[in-house]
């Protein structure tokens, strides 16, 4: 168990720490919203490979870490930008090529494979799949999870319901839980104990959290332990869950932090375009990852008219009159 000691560190440091060469890591999130981008560029930038990757529905998160060569296996329900990127550009391809492999799940088995995990359990039924070719593909093959200690030995077990058909629930399915070596989850609010406030949609967050042996909390603000406890019912990540505590203003960026900004079109849209070509996209790493020593660095590169097109309404969350196209 964590204590409640200052866990605060620099983003060098926690990941240098942390995510090692062949660990399996998690990264929270959903699609174009509140992806920890700044742990994930700092990845990129220590060139740290062969990542065992694991995500609920996540967007350019994923796809920078495979575009940047980082991850040999990835587990996960949806990979896509939203308008950007129907199915994230770099993931796609690294598919098609057979640069990686995949094994999917649907978004509700991946919650709940989480869950599992932070419930110290094995595995947790659900009827999510049946009838449909996740129960039937496997993405890693028997030989090379037997291989791997990390990892099931089984994609996931369909049995008859053990209790009989009282509930007319012939079969179920039952998916593995997730433990990962290290999870990263950007968040609005933490203390430096490593409490840690999600304002707005969790996703499957919380549940990455307490399931991850070690776990990195990225911040937009970084608050006193007294305030965070003003109102302990707003926290979900327990200090008892957490590893490092890293302020980094938008540290979300380019995706979205709700309260705090939106996600970026032009940054997105331009993405798109780099990530579909293999030059430019060698000219974006150099650029705009592997030059810059910090996410702060990135932040003063976008500069503030973009930044101020992208700032949260107070009221609603977010960028009400940001041009989205």
């Amino acid at each position: 168990m964590k204590t409640r000691q200052n866990k605060i560190m620099g983003l060098e440091e926690a990941v240098n720490k942390y995510v090692r060469n062949g660990s399996h890591i998690s990264i929270g999130g959903f699609t174009i919203n509140r992806n920890p981008m700044a742990a994930v560029y700092e990845i990129i930038r220590q060139r740290i490979k062969n990542l065992h990757l694991y995500a609920h529905s996540n967007g350019q998160g994923v796809d920078e870490l495979i575009g940047a060569g980082c991850v040999k296996k990835i587990e996960i329900a949806y990979g896509g930008n939203g308008k950007f990127a129907a199915t994230c550009i770099c993931f796609r391809k690294a598919v098609q090529k057979g640069v990686i492999e995949i094994e999917d799940y649907s978004n509700y088995q991946m919650t709940l494979r989480f869950l599992a995990g932070s419930m110290g359990i094995p595995f947790l039924p659900v009827r999510s799949s049946l009838g449909t070719d996740i129960v039937k593909k496997w993405g890693f093959s028997r030989e090379s999870r037997l291989k791997d200690p990390k990892l099931p030995d089984e994609k996931l077990i369909t049995m008859n319901n053990p209790f009989g058909d009282w509930l007319n629930t012939a079969k179920v399915v039952l998916v593995p839980a997730i433990n990962t070596d290290v999870t990263i989850i950007h968040v609005q609010k933490a203390d430096k104990q490593g409490t840690g406030r999600i304002q707005g949609l969790s996703f499957a967050d919380t549940e990455q959290a307490k399931s991850a042996k070690h776990l990195i909390l990225t911040c937009e603000e970084l608050i006193d332990t007294e305030e965070i406890r003003t109102s302990p019912d707003q926290n979900q990540i327990p200090f008892i869950n957490v590893d490092a505590v890293v302020h980094v203003p938008h540290g979300a960026y380019p995706t979205a932090c709700y309260k705090y900004y939106d996600y970026d079109p032009v940054y997105l849209n331009d993405y798109a375009g780099w990530a579909g070509n293999e030059n430019l996209y060698k000219k974006y790493l150099e650029k705009y990852i592997y030059n810059i020593k910090t996410h702060e660095d990135l932040i003063n590169l976008i500069g503030e008219k973009r930044l101020k097109a992208i700032k949260a309404n107070s009221s609603t969350g977010y960028a009400t009159d940001l041009i989205r196209s």
